[in-house]
C-alpha cells in the first residue's frame, strides 16, 4: 500500500505562508519517490520562523508560488492516503493556502504520525519527531521539509512493521485512530458507515 508523507515550513505565523514543502512516497517496505521545493509565499518572513528552518526571503525570491506549484502537489496528494507529523498543522496549511489562492481542495485521507506513535510507543517521554528518530535510530536534519517528511514516513513504516495485522482498518480501530479527510470543495461525504463486505485498505 502506497502512502504520501508531507511536511511544510512557513514564513510566518499565517497558515497560508508555506515557504517549503517536502513529499515522500513510500509503502510498508521502502521509499519510492521524494519531492522538495522552496515556495515563494509572497509575504514577509518572521525572524522566529527563519531561526527555526533557516529559510529567508532571498532564498525564495525565484521560487514558484504555491499556486504555481499546486498542480505538482495535487498529483501527489489526490486520492491518496497522506501522513504528516502533527497533521493538523500541515492540513491547515493546505486548506488555508488553497482558500487564499481560491483553489479547489483535493480528495484525500490523512493520518497523524504523532497520534500513531503515541499509540504504538506510549513509553516514550514525548513523541516529537526528533525523539522518534532517535528511538528508531534515524538520523536527520530537523525542520527541513523533506527530511521531516522522510522521518514521518519511516515512523509510519515502523508502525506498520511492528503492529501485528495486515489491515489498516484493524490497525486504526484497535489503536482508536480515525483518518481525517479533505474533500474537493462542494463535495459532501456520505454520513454512512462502510458497507458490510466492502473493500478494506490493507498494508500488504
Amino acid at each position: 500500500m502506497n502512502f504520501v508523507s508531507i511536511d511544510f515550513e512557513t514564513a510566518n505565523e499565517k497558515r497560508h505562508s508555506p515557504c517549503a514543502v517536502g513529499l515522500v512516497v513510500a509503502n510498508e517496505h521502502e521509499i519510492i519517490d521524494e519531492y522538495y521545493s522552496l515556495i515563494n509565499p509572497m509575504t514577509d518572513f518572521r525572524p522566529f520562523n527563519t531561526y527555526i528552518h533557516g529559510i529567508t526571503e532571498e532564498d525564495v525570491a525565484d521560487a514558484p508560488t504555491f499556486a504555481e506549484l499546486w498542480p505538482t502537489l495535487h498529483a501527489y496528494l489526490m486520492n491518496n492516503l497522506v501522513v504528516a507529523h502533527n497533521a493538523s498543522f500541515d492540513m491547515s496549511v493546505i486548506r488555508n493556502t488553497l482558500d487564499y489562492f481560491k483553489l479547489p481542495y483535493p480528495f484525500m485521507d490523512y493520518l497523524c504520525t504523532v497520534k500513531i506513535s503515541q499509540r504504538m510507543w506510549p513509553e516514550l517521554y514525548n513523541h516529537k519527531l526528533n525523539t522518534l528518530a532517535s528511538h528508531h535510530g534515524i538520523s536527520f536534519e530537523h525542520h527541513h521539509a523533506l527530511e521531516d517528511a522522510r522521518v514521518a514516513a519511516k515512523v509510519f513504516m515502523k508502525a506498520m512493521e511492528e503492529y501485528p495485522t495486515s489491515s489498516m482498518d484493524i490497525f486504526l480501530d484497535e489503536c482508536n485512530l480515525t483518518k481525517g479527510k479533505i474533500y474537493e470543495r462542494g463535495y459532501m461525504p456520505p454520513k454512512t458507515k462502510r458497507a458490510k463486505g466492502s473493500r478494506k485498505i490493507s498494508f500488504k
